[in-house]
């Protein structure tokens, strides 16, 4: 009798502890899968102007369709378009290369690789490209993405926005609480909207060389794209390099490093905010 009272005690602890195992494997979603560069999927961003028209690669939702979505626009060396609307506004981060993106008529104002520009639903513009490699990442709030003739021009109320890197504002650890407070911390710089509770809003994220920490998604699920330099993503073991994506759903985490001799920028687009820790802001 005793035997067996000390076999059923034992099976029931080894029962215990793998349901407790289980129930915590259970929790504990997995990563996003990201998207590297190498592995984008190109087609045309205007399939009505066949190799004329740039290429385009879809990394979040689908910009042919409703909903939100985020995806990648190369241009050929010298592409200019006609004049031209969209349907929806779009917001625009240069990856590479040289793009210019204003009115038919104004003077060529080429935006360089880390630049912003915003363009409003219905006003006529053009854009260019100058270079090899020029890539952009585009979001839109509502889908789907249409090219639409200057005809068809209107006013939304919105202005657009063009932001050169020498005019963007970055934010360390003295500025903001939630930064690591370290000689090796990461800086932000506000794009768009507020970093309030449950608002959407876009940021970029600097990570100096040499930077080791975790990016975690606070409130809802979290878009990036690598705009500058080579991350090292320990829980997906995969080099992200500038134009790859990853997302992050609520309370995620996933720790990266960046180069030794280059800084990293990603941009950031999600609902409330997000925190970032180093490893030096650790110890």
């Amino acid at each position: 009798m005793k035997k067996f009272l000390v076999t059923a005690l034992i099976v029931m602890m080894t029962y215990t502890v793998l349901a407790s195992a289980s129930r915590k494997s259970a929790s504990k979603k997995p990563l996003v899968q990201p998207l590297s560069f190498s592995d984008v999927t190109w087609g045309y961003l205007n399939p009505a102007r066949g190799d004329a028209s740039p290429r385009s690669a879809n990394l979040w939702g689908d910009c042919n369709n409703e909903g939100t979505s985020g995806f990648l626009v190369k241009f050929k060396d010298g592409f200019s378009s006609p004049p031209h609307i969209h349907n929806v506004t779009y917001r625009g981060v240069v990856i590479s290369g040289l793009l210019h993106n204003d009115d038919p008529k104004a003077k060529e104002t080429w935006l360089p690789a880390g630049s912003f520009w915003t363009q409003p639903a219905g006003e006529a513009h053009i854009t260019a490209a100058k270079g090899e490699h020029n890539i952009a990442y585009i979001e839109i709030d509502s889908g789907p993405y249409l090219v639409k003739p200057e005809s068809e021009a209107f006013d939304n109320g919105e202005r657009p926005v063009n932001v050169d890197p020498s005019n963007v504002v970055w934010l360390d650890a003295s500025d903001i609480a939630w930064l690591p407070a370290s000689d090796n911390g990461a800086k932000v710089a506000f794009l768009w909207s507020a970093r309030d509770e449950d608002k959407l809003n876009g940021t970029l994220l600097k990570l100096p060389a040499g930077f080791l920490g975790k990016l975690q998604s606070e409130v809802s699920t979290l878009h990036a794209v690598v705009i500058k330099g080579k991350l090292g993503a320990f829980e997906i073991k995969k080099a992200l390099t500038a134009g790859s994506y990853f997302s992050l759903d609520k309370k995620q985490s996933i720790t990266l490093s960046s180069g030794t001799e280059n800084e990293s920028i990603i941009y950031i687009r999600t609902n409330g905010k997000y925190d970032v820790t180093s490893n030096s802001a650790e110890k």
